[in-house]
């Protein structure tokens, strides 16, 4: 007699699909979290004003190039040197 045990084998194939497609969940998950805003799985170039404005924000050039550089992108080169 089984008492109530008979559908165990349904479980045992199910238990193992059920596992294998939380972990897919959980991939997918961790990728979109990682995944920059308006990527999309595409590579983002930045413009050159973005450029100027990330190494100036990071320290990698003092204030009186960033001007220079921002004037030079504007097109208002006062200093061609």
């Amino acid at each position: 007699m089984m008492y109530g045990y008979g559908s165990g084998w349904i479980w045992m194939i199910l238990m193992p699909v059920v596992w294998v497609a939380l972990i897919a969940v959980i991939v997918w998950a961790v990728a979109r979290a990682i995944q920059r805003p308006g990527d999309n799985g595409r590579q983002v170039r930045e413009t050159p004003q973005e450029i100027l404005d990330r190494r100036f924000a990071l320290g990698e050039i003092d204030a009186v190039e960033y001007r220079r550089a921002r004037a030079h992108l504007a097109g208002r080169d006062p200093d061609p040197s």
